[in-house]
Protein backbone atom coordinates (compact mmCIF):
# COMPACT_ATOMS: atom_id res chain seq x y z
CA UNK A 1 0.00 0.00 0.00
CA UNK A 2 1.05 3.71 -0.67
CA UNK A 3 0.36 6.88 1.44
CA UNK A 4 -0.34 10.42 0.72
CA UNK A 5 -2.06 13.97 1.68
CA UNK A 6 -5.26 14.32 0.49
CA UNK A 7 -7.92 16.48 0.28
CA UNK A 8 -10.92 13.53 1.39
CA UNK A 9 -14.88 13.79 0.65
CA UNK A 10 -16.39 11.70 3.05
CA UNK A 11 -20.00 9.81 2.92
CA UNK A 12 -22.23 11.74 3.84
CA UNK A 13 -25.24 10.82 6.35
CA UNK A 14 -28.90 11.48 5.66
CA UNK A 15 -30.73 14.37 7.29
CA UNK A 16 -34.37 14.08 8.81
CA UNK A 17 -36.09 15.58 5.35
CA UNK A 18 -34.47 13.31 2.78
CA UNK A 19 -32.04 15.75 2.14
CA UNK A 20 -27.80 14.07 2.63
CA UNK A 21 -25.75 16.89 4.14
CA UNK A 22 -23.26 18.99 2.19
CA UNK A 23 -19.42 17.69 1.55
CA UNK A 24 -16.99 18.91 3.35
CA UNK A 25 -13.03 18.27 2.04
CA UNK A 26 -10.69 17.13 5.11
CA UNK A 27 -7.11 17.06 4.56
CA UNK A 28 -5.80 13.93 5.65
CA UNK A 29 -3.60 11.14 5.29
CA UNK A 30 -4.99 8.67 2.46
CA UNK A 31 -3.70 4.93 1.46
CA UNK A 32 -4.55 3.62 -1.85
CA UNK A 33 -3.06 0.42 -3.74
CA UNK A 34 0.44 0.02 -5.18
CA UNK A 35 0.62 0.71 -9.06
CA UNK A 36 -0.19 -2.79 -11.05
CA UNK A 37 1.05 -3.56 -14.63
CA UNK A 38 -0.65 -0.72 -16.26
CA UNK A 39 -0.91 1.92 -13.62
CA UNK A 40 1.13 4.75 -13.11
CA UNK A 41 2.26 6.37 -9.57
CA UNK A 42 2.05 10.50 -10.52
CA UNK A 43 2.69 14.26 -9.01
CA UNK A 44 -0.33 16.05 -9.60
CA UNK A 45 0.82 19.71 -10.74
CA UNK A 46 -2.43 21.74 -11.60
CA UNK A 47 -5.77 20.44 -11.38
CA UNK A 48 -9.11 22.50 -13.03
CA UNK A 49 -11.85 22.99 -10.49
CA UNK A 50 -14.97 21.46 -12.71
CA UNK A 51 -18.36 20.89 -12.45
CA UNK A 52 -18.27 17.53 -11.69
CA UNK A 53 -16.57 18.40 -8.12
CA UNK A 54 -19.04 21.03 -7.22
CA UNK A 55 -21.92 18.15 -7.86
CA UNK A 56 -19.76 16.08 -5.77
CA UNK A 57 -19.48 18.29 -2.67
CA UNK A 58 -23.19 19.29 -3.09
CA UNK A 59 -24.24 15.25 -3.37
CA UNK A 60 -26.06 16.55 -6.36
CA UNK A 61 -27.41 14.11 -8.04
CA UNK A 62 -26.14 12.08 -6.27
CA UNK A 63 -23.29 10.90 -2.85
CA UNK A 64 -21.15 9.30 -5.30
CA UNK A 65 -19.17 7.86 -1.71
CA UNK A 66 -22.68 6.44 -1.65
CA UNK A 67 -23.08 5.39 -5.43
CA UNK A 68 -19.14 4.20 -5.17
CA UNK A 69 -19.37 1.89 -2.50
CA UNK A 70 -16.82 3.67 -0.80
CA UNK A 71 -16.19 5.32 2.44
CA UNK A 72 -14.49 8.03 1.15
CA UNK A 73 -13.22 9.37 -2.52
CA UNK A 74 -10.51 12.11 -3.62
CA UNK A 75 -12.11 14.31 -6.20
CA UNK A 76 -10.54 16.07 -9.23
CA UNK A 77 -10.54 14.90 -13.01
CA UNK A 78 -8.72 17.83 -14.65
CA UNK A 79 -5.19 18.81 -14.85
CA UNK A 80 -2.17 18.10 -15.38
CA UNK A 81 0.34 15.17 -13.55
CA UNK A 82 4.30 14.41 -13.80
CA UNK A 83 4.82 10.57 -13.89
CA UNK A 84 7.10 9.28 -11.14
CA UNK A 85 6.43 5.87 -11.92
CA UNK A 86 5.24 3.10 -14.39
CA UNK A 87 3.64 -0.60 -14.40
CA UNK A 88 5.49 -3.34 -16.13
CA UNK A 89 3.15 -3.08 -18.96
CA UNK A 90 3.09 0.88 -19.21
CA UNK A 91 4.06 1.86 -22.95
CA UNK A 92 2.19 5.05 -23.65
CA UNK A 93 4.36 7.69 -20.61
CA UNK A 94 7.10 7.34 -19.12
CA UNK A 95 8.71 8.75 -15.48
CA UNK A 96 9.35 12.19 -16.01
CA UNK A 97 6.87 12.89 -18.70
CA UNK A 98 3.92 15.86 -18.17
CA UNK A 99 0.43 14.23 -19.10
CA UNK A 100 -2.80 16.01 -19.34
CA UNK A 101 -5.71 13.85 -17.56
CA UNK A 102 -7.88 12.44 -19.46
CA UNK A 103 -10.80 11.38 -17.46
CA UNK A 104 -12.84 8.78 -19.36
CA UNK A 105 -12.60 6.00 -16.94
CA UNK A 106 -14.97 3.03 -17.96
CA UNK A 107 -15.64 3.14 -21.87
CA UNK A 108 -18.66 1.66 -24.11
CA UNK A 109 -17.85 -0.44 -26.87
CA UNK A 110 -17.02 2.67 -29.11
CA UNK A 111 -14.88 3.97 -26.90
CA UNK A 112 -17.51 7.10 -25.43
CA UNK A 113 -17.39 7.18 -21.90
CA UNK A 114 -19.33 5.12 -19.06
CA UNK A 115 -17.49 6.52 -16.00
CA UNK A 116 -15.69 9.33 -15.30
CA UNK A 117 -12.19 9.09 -13.62
CA UNK A 118 -12.69 10.47 -9.65
CA UNK A 119 -16.07 10.52 -9.83
CA UNK A 120 -18.82 7.87 -10.22
CA UNK A 121 -16.07 5.17 -11.58
CA UNK A 122 -15.21 3.34 -8.32
CA UNK A 123 -11.30 2.64 -7.13
CA UNK A 124 -10.19 5.44 -8.79
CA UNK A 125 -8.63 9.01 -7.17
CA UNK A 126 -8.15 12.14 -8.85
CA UNK A 127 -6.10 15.20 -8.71
CA UNK A 128 -6.49 16.51 -4.69
CA UNK A 129 -3.85 14.40 -3.43
CA UNK A 130 0.16 14.79 -3.47
CA UNK A 131 0.77 11.36 -5.25
CA UNK A 132 -2.11 9.52 -7.45
CA UNK A 133 -2.90 6.55 -8.74
CA UNK A 134 -3.99 6.66 -12.56
CA UNK A 135 -4.54 3.53 -15.16
CA UNK A 136 -2.49 4.37 -18.37
CA UNK A 137 -5.21 5.05 -20.28
CA UNK A 138 -6.59 8.42 -18.82
CA UNK A 139 -2.82 9.99 -19.74
CA UNK A 140 -2.10 11.83 -22.87
CA UNK A 141 1.15 12.85 -23.00
CA UNK A 142 1.59 16.64 -23.69
CA UNK A 143 3.40 17.47 -27.25
CA UNK A 144 7.64 17.32 -26.42
CA UNK A 145 8.92 21.24 -26.11
CA UNK A 146 4.95 22.48 -25.84
CA UNK A 147 4.69 26.06 -26.39
CA UNK A 148 1.81 26.33 -24.44
CA UNK A 149 2.06 26.39 -20.33
CA UNK A 150 1.12 23.55 -18.15
CA UNK A 151 -1.57 25.86 -16.87
CA UNK A 152 -3.32 25.90 -19.77
CA UNK A 153 -2.67 22.33 -20.40
CA UNK A 154 -4.24 21.84 -17.15
CA UNK A 155 -7.58 24.11 -17.88
CA UNK A 156 -7.95 22.05 -21.18
CA UNK A 157 -7.86 18.76 -19.80
CA UNK A 158 -11.65 18.47 -19.48
CA UNK A 159 -13.65 21.58 -21.06
CA UNK A 160 -12.19 21.57 -24.02
CA UNK A 161 -12.22 18.15 -24.64
CA UNK A 162 -15.27 18.23 -23.93
CA UNK A 163 -16.14 21.04 -26.52
CA UNK A 164 -13.96 19.49 -29.24
CA UNK A 165 -15.98 16.71 -29.50
CA UNK A 166 -19.96 18.61 -28.72
CA UNK A 167 -18.82 21.26 -31.34
CA UNK A 168 -17.52 18.30 -33.93
CA UNK A 169 -20.87 16.46 -33.65
CA UNK A 170 -22.99 19.93 -33.76
CA UNK A 171 -21.15 21.47 -36.58
CA UNK A 172 -21.07 18.57 -38.95
CA UNK A 173 -24.80 18.34 -38.57
CA UNK A 174 -25.66 21.73 -38.94
CA UNK A 175 -23.58 21.31 -42.21
CA UNK A 176 -25.41 17.92 -43.33
CA UNK A 177 -28.45 19.98 -43.89
CA UNK A 178 -27.25 23.65 -44.54
CA UNK A 179 -24.10 24.16 -46.96
CA UNK A 180 -21.05 26.22 -46.73
CA UNK A 181 -23.58 27.91 -49.88
CA UNK A 182 -26.88 28.49 -48.22
CA UNK A 183 -24.82 30.14 -45.08
CA UNK A 184 -21.48 31.18 -45.62
CA UNK A 185 -21.31 32.43 -42.43
CA UNK A 186 -23.19 31.14 -39.52
CA UNK A 187 -24.29 32.82 -36.37
CA UNK A 188 -23.30 31.10 -33.27
CA UNK A 189 -24.20 31.60 -29.44
CA UNK A 190 -23.75 30.38 -26.31
CA UNK A 191 -24.51 30.67 -22.54
CA UNK A 192 -21.69 31.00 -20.35
CA UNK A 193 -18.96 28.77 -19.05
CA UNK A 194 -15.45 27.14 -20.16
CA UNK A 195 -16.88 24.40 -22.17
CA UNK A 196 -19.23 27.59 -24.72
CA UNK A 197 -16.25 29.26 -24.45
CA UNK A 198 -14.31 26.92 -25.91
CA UNK A 199 -16.56 25.72 -28.58
CA UNK A 200 -17.24 29.42 -29.62
CA UNK A 201 -13.33 29.47 -30.45
CA UNK A 202 -13.70 26.75 -32.79
CA UNK A 203 -16.50 28.69 -33.95
CA UNK A 204 -14.48 31.72 -34.85
CA UNK A 205 -11.58 28.86 -36.39
CA UNK A 206 -14.60 27.68 -38.75
CA UNK A 207 -15.57 31.22 -40.13
CA UNK A 208 -18.98 31.77 -37.55
CA UNK A 209 -20.22 34.51 -35.94
CA UNK A 210 -20.75 34.43 -32.16
CA UNK A 211 -21.49 36.05 -28.99
CA UNK A 212 -21.99 34.77 -25.47
CA UNK A 213 -23.90 35.22 -22.61
CA UNK A 214 -21.82 36.39 -19.46
CA UNK A 215 -22.73 38.54 -16.32
CA UNK A 216 -19.00 39.33 -14.71
CA UNK A 217 -18.00 42.65 -15.97
CA UNK A 218 -14.25 41.11 -16.20
CA UNK A 219 -15.61 38.17 -18.22
CA UNK A 220 -17.97 40.64 -20.99
CA UNK A 221 -14.36 42.45 -21.58
CA UNK A 222 -12.47 39.66 -21.93
CA UNK A 223 -15.20 38.26 -24.50
CA UNK A 224 -14.61 41.52 -26.18
CA UNK A 225 -11.25 41.73 -26.54
CA UNK A 226 -10.85 38.02 -28.53
CA UNK A 227 -13.49 38.90 -31.23
CA UNK A 228 -16.84 37.16 -28.76
CA UNK A 229 -20.04 39.65 -28.89
CA UNK A 230 -20.51 39.72 -25.29
CA UNK A 231 -24.21 39.41 -24.60
CA UNK A 232 -25.16 40.94 -20.73
CA UNK A 233 -26.77 38.47 -18.92
CA UNK A 234 -28.09 41.15 -16.15
CA UNK A 235 -30.09 42.93 -18.85
CA UNK A 236 -32.05 39.96 -19.02
CA UNK A 237 -32.79 39.09 -15.25
CA UNK A 238 -35.88 36.63 -14.97
CA UNK A 239 -35.40 34.74 -17.73
CA UNK A 240 -34.99 31.23 -15.66
CA UNK A 241 -38.40 30.02 -16.05
CA UNK A 242 -40.56 27.81 -14.01
CA UNK A 243 -43.39 26.20 -15.46
CA UNK A 244 -45.27 26.03 -12.31
CA UNK A 245 -45.02 29.86 -11.10
CA UNK A 246 -45.67 30.51 -14.86
CA UNK A 247 -48.95 29.48 -14.98
CA UNK A 248 -49.87 30.22 -11.19
CA UNK A 249 -48.44 33.97 -10.93
CA UNK A 250 -49.18 36.56 -13.20
CA UNK A 251 -46.31 39.15 -11.99
CA UNK A 252 -43.65 36.66 -12.33
CA UNK A 253 -45.11 36.01 -16.08
CA UNK A 254 -44.83 39.46 -17.04
CA UNK A 255 -41.21 39.39 -15.78
CA UNK A 256 -40.23 36.42 -17.28
CA UNK A 257 -41.83 37.92 -21.13
CA UNK A 258 -39.92 40.89 -20.69
CA UNK A 259 -36.58 39.29 -19.74
CA UNK A 260 -37.29 36.73 -22.96
CA UNK A 261 -38.00 39.46 -25.03
CA UNK A 262 -35.14 41.50 -24.12
CA UNK A 263 -33.19 38.28 -24.68
CA UNK A 264 -34.27 37.99 -27.85
CA UNK A 265 -34.24 41.00 -29.49
CA UNK A 266 -30.21 41.61 -28.32
CA UNK A 267 -29.69 37.64 -30.01
CA UNK A 268 -30.93 39.19 -32.93
CA UNK A 269 -29.29 42.41 -32.84
CA UNK A 270 -26.05 40.77 -32.00
CA UNK A 271 -26.82 38.19 -35.22
CA UNK A 272 -27.32 41.43 -37.88
CA UNK A 273 -31.03 40.27 -38.14
CA UNK A 274 -30.15 36.45 -38.49
CA UNK A 275 -31.29 33.35 -36.64
CA UNK A 276 -28.85 31.51 -34.71
CA UNK A 277 -27.45 28.56 -36.48
CA UNK A 278 -26.22 26.69 -33.13
CA UNK A 279 -26.83 27.20 -29.78
CA UNK A 280 -24.58 25.98 -27.18
CA UNK A 281 -26.82 25.15 -23.88
CA UNK A 282 -25.17 23.44 -21.25
CA UNK A 283 -27.23 24.80 -18.71
CA UNK A 284 -30.52 23.07 -19.29
CA UNK A 285 -34.15 22.99 -18.87
CA UNK A 286 -34.85 27.08 -17.49
CA UNK A 287 -33.66 28.55 -20.73
CA UNK A 288 -34.67 25.39 -23.02
CA UNK A 289 -37.70 27.60 -23.66
CA UNK A 290 -35.53 30.81 -24.69
CA UNK A 291 -32.89 29.30 -26.43
CA UNK A 292 -35.28 27.66 -28.76
CA UNK A 293 -37.31 30.54 -29.72
CA UNK A 294 -33.94 32.24 -30.67
CA UNK A 295 -32.94 28.97 -32.91
CA UNK A 296 -33.36 29.38 -36.57
CA UNK A 297 -34.79 27.02 -39.21
CA UNK A 298 -32.60 23.81 -39.52
CA UNK A 299 -30.68 25.42 -36.57
CA UNK A 300 -28.88 23.10 -34.10
CA UNK A 301 -29.02 23.13 -30.68
CA UNK A 302 -26.15 21.26 -28.84
CA UNK A 303 -25.11 20.33 -24.83
CA UNK A 304 -22.81 18.23 -22.82
CA UNK A 305 -23.96 18.55 -19.62
CA UNK A 306 -26.39 20.19 -17.34
CA UNK A 307 -26.11 23.21 -14.89
CA UNK A 308 -29.71 23.89 -13.89
CA UNK A 309 -31.72 21.44 -15.16
CA UNK A 310 -31.14 18.29 -16.20
CA UNK A 311 -34.89 17.00 -17.56
CA UNK A 312 -36.39 18.87 -20.08
CA UNK A 313 -39.88 19.42 -20.24
CA UNK A 314 -42.75 21.00 -22.31
CA UNK A 315 -40.93 20.55 -25.89
CA UNK A 316 -42.98 20.50 -28.92
CA UNK A 317 -42.33 17.27 -31.18
CA UNK A 318 -44.20 18.98 -33.68
CA UNK A 319 -42.54 22.53 -34.08
CA UNK A 320 -39.31 21.14 -33.80
CA UNK A 321 -39.74 18.63 -36.98
CA UNK A 322 -41.15 21.73 -38.83
CA UNK A 323 -37.95 23.56 -38.02
CA UNK A 324 -35.73 20.91 -38.38
CA UNK A 325 -34.19 21.18 -35.38
CA UNK A 326 -31.50 19.35 -34.32
CA UNK A 327 -31.10 18.48 -30.49
CA UNK A 328 -27.28 16.77 -29.80
CA UNK A 329 -26.52 15.87 -26.49
CA UNK A 330 -22.77 14.37 -25.60
CA UNK A 331 -20.59 13.66 -22.94
CA UNK A 332 -17.08 14.17 -22.97
CA UNK A 333 -15.06 12.49 -25.83
CA UNK A 334 -13.57 8.96 -27.00
CA UNK A 335 -10.04 9.05 -26.83
CA UNK A 336 -9.40 9.44 -30.43
CA UNK A 337 -10.91 12.62 -30.41
CA UNK A 338 -9.36 14.44 -27.29
CA UNK A 339 -5.74 13.33 -29.37
CA UNK A 340 -6.93 15.23 -32.31
CA UNK A 341 -8.05 18.59 -29.87
CA UNK A 342 -4.36 18.14 -28.19
CA UNK A 343 -2.74 17.94 -31.69
CA UNK A 344 -5.05 21.05 -32.67
CA UNK A 345 -4.57 23.16 -29.81
CA UNK A 346 -0.97 22.73 -29.91
CA UNK A 347 -0.87 24.21 -33.20
CA UNK A 348 -3.23 26.68 -33.19
CA UNK A 349 -2.87 28.13 -29.90
CA UNK A 350 -6.38 26.94 -28.94
CA UNK A 351 -5.80 26.88 -24.99
CA UNK A 352 -7.48 28.78 -22.00
CA UNK A 353 -5.90 32.25 -21.54
CA UNK A 354 -5.18 31.56 -17.95
CA UNK A 355 -1.64 32.47 -17.86
CA UNK A 356 -1.62 35.84 -15.37
CA UNK A 357 -4.85 33.85 -13.35
CA UNK A 358 -4.78 33.38 -10.10
CA UNK A 359 -3.74 29.98 -8.95
CA UNK A 360 -4.84 28.80 -5.72
CA UNK A 361 -2.39 26.99 -3.18
CA UNK A 362 -2.92 23.39 -1.78
CA UNK A 363 -4.45 24.70 1.65
CA UNK A 364 -6.65 26.78 -0.14
CA UNK A 365 -8.51 24.26 -2.28
CA UNK A 366 -11.79 24.30 0.71
CA UNK A 367 -11.58 28.14 -0.04
CA UNK A 368 -11.81 27.25 -3.74
CA UNK A 369 -14.72 25.09 -4.05
CA UNK A 370 -16.49 27.43 -1.66
CA UNK A 371 -15.69 30.75 -3.83
CA UNK A 372 -16.88 28.92 -6.69
CA UNK A 373 -20.41 27.67 -5.35
CA UNK A 374 -20.88 31.13 -4.59
CA UNK A 375 -20.08 32.73 -7.69
CA UNK A 376 -17.19 34.86 -6.99
CA UNK A 377 -14.37 33.21 -9.28
CA UNK A 378 -14.43 35.24 -12.19
CA UNK A 379 -12.27 32.50 -14.17
CA UNK A 380 -13.94 29.78 -16.49
CA UNK A 381 -11.00 27.36 -15.44
CA UNK A 382 -9.95 28.10 -12.20
CA UNK A 383 -7.00 26.68 -10.95
CA UNK A 384 -5.45 24.86 -8.19
CA UNK A 385 -1.80 24.01 -7.68
CA UNK A 386 -0.72 20.66 -5.89
CA UNK A 387 3.02 20.23 -6.47
CA UNK A 388 5.51 22.64 -7.86
CA UNK A 389 6.27 22.73 -11.28
CA UNK A 390 10.14 21.56 -10.90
Amino acid sequence: MRETQAWVLHRGERQREGQTVPGALVEEAFSFADPGPDDVLAEPVYGCWEGNMGHALQRVPVDVCRLRREDKVVLGNAGVVRVVETGSAVTRVRPGDHCLVFCNAEADEHGYPLKVLAYDASRTMGLLARRTLLPQHVLIPIPANSRHSLRQWAAFSLRYITAWSNWRLAWGCFRLQVSESDCPVPFVVGWGGGVSYAQLRLARYAGCRVAMVASQEERLRHLESVGIIPLDRREFPDLNLDPARYASDAAYRQRYAQSEKQFLARVKEAGRGQDVSIFLDHIGGPLLQASLKALGREGVITSAGWKLGADLMDVSRSTECTKRHQHINTHYARFSEAVAAVGFAEEAGWLPPVDGERVYAWDEVPQLAREVEEGRVASYFPLYQVNPEQ
